[in-house]
């Protein structure tokens, strides 16, 4: 189905934009939201990360945690993160090692031509961070897709001669 994601309902009441959605709704949708969010008591990374990965995943999953926007159901999304990362950095380092051009002497003259697996190694390397980023974007790694989760300070709205006097009927 198109449409907008799913904005959790702390949002959408931060925003004030909550007045269509009635109390027996806010309460429905607010324990839905919390069955949705996993169990975070056994978050262990996966074996087939290094060492070095595991103690980064240790750490970001921690402060993810404390966010309250990761789960036991986000482990896997958070090594395919790391491991992306790690392929991402080593092709970096070999990507520096080679020149995008190289020059020969022929008949006495050089001559300058393109390294043919340069491209190559530069649409991997592109692949590498879409996908890195686009993981990252999931996990709420990046500031834009934390700011989406940013729960805005309710806007106080200026209350009537009738709310004043009745409270909220």
């Amino acid at each position: 189905m198109a449409g907008r994601n799913k904005q959790p309902l702390s949002v959408i009441q931060g925003k004030g934009r909550s007045n269509h959605i009635t109390k027996e709704e806010a309460k429905k949708r607010l324990r839905q939201e919390e069955r949705m969010r996993g169990p975070t008591e056994n978050i262990e990374p996966p074996k087939y990360l290094t060492a070095a990965q595991k103690k980064e995943f240790n750490e970001i999953a921690k402060k993810l945690v404390i966010l309250g926007i990761f789960s036991e159901l986000d482990v896997d999304n958070l090594a395919r993160y790391l491991d992306s990362k790690y392929q991402y950095i080593q092709l970096i380092k070999e990507l520096k090692k080679i020149k995008p051009t190289e020059t020969v002497e022929r008949n006495g003259k050089k001559v300058t031509f393109a390294n043919e697996d340069y491209p190559k190694l530069q649409r991997t390397k592109k692949n590498l961070f879409d996908e890195c980023r686009s993981a990252a974007s999931d996990l709420g790694l990046t500031i834009t897709s934390r700011l989406k989760l940013v729960i805005p300070e309710p806007k106080e709205k200026e209350k009537s001669e009738f709310e004043r006097k009745f409270g909220d009927v």
